[in-house]
């Protein structure tokens, strides 16, 4: 019986390689086909370090770029500023009154055949000074003056002598 024992345990041995022979052989079937996915992860974890590494150079090009437009806007702010306080010199200067003839830079000097306003002056004081005009003949060669609001400084046409 010894004899019989040990042929069926060496068949058995024999049922049992044969099937981990076949068990082996799909095993390492399942390994290749798992190695092409690891194959595939390997490969995207390459990408992904290249995109990376795109992703902080693009990162910090747009921070230079950020830094460079302030820059640029506060350079540009500031000409605007001195810009807008030369306007407003520029109206100020148009917006106060013409010099009063009172001396100093400025003065208003009267030409041939006009005349400077100077305080209490009325057409019809210019006009006997200066020809013996009537006033009416004084108001009638400066068409744009309003005779009741003369001006100290403004300058004014004397009628031509006849």
């Amino acid at each position: 019986m010894l004899p019989v024992a040990g042929v069926i345990v060496g068949v058995l041995a024999l049922i049992v390689g044969g099937y981990g022979a076949i068990k082996a052989s799909s095993l390492q079937k399942t390994v290749a086909a798992h190695q092409e996915k690891v194959d595939k992860v390997d490969g995207l974890e390459s990408q992904l370090g290249t995109v990376s590494a795109a992703a902080d150079k693009s990162t910090k090009d747009i921070g230079s770029l950020s830094r460079t437009t302030q820059d640029a806007f506060n350079t540009v702010a500031a000409d605007l500023a001195n810009i807008h306080a030369s306007i407003v010199k520029l109206e100020e200067a148009q917006k106060r009154p013409a010099a009063s003839g009172k001396g100093g830079h400025g003065e208003v000097v009267a030409g041939p055949g006009e005349y400077v306003i100077k305080a209490g002056d009325t057409f019809a004081k210019i006009g006997r000074a200066h020809g013996g005009f009537s006033g009416t003949e004084v108001a009638a060669v400066n068409p744009d003056v309003n005779p009741s609001k003369l001006k100290v400084g403004q300058k004014i046409k004397l009628p031509q002598k006849k």
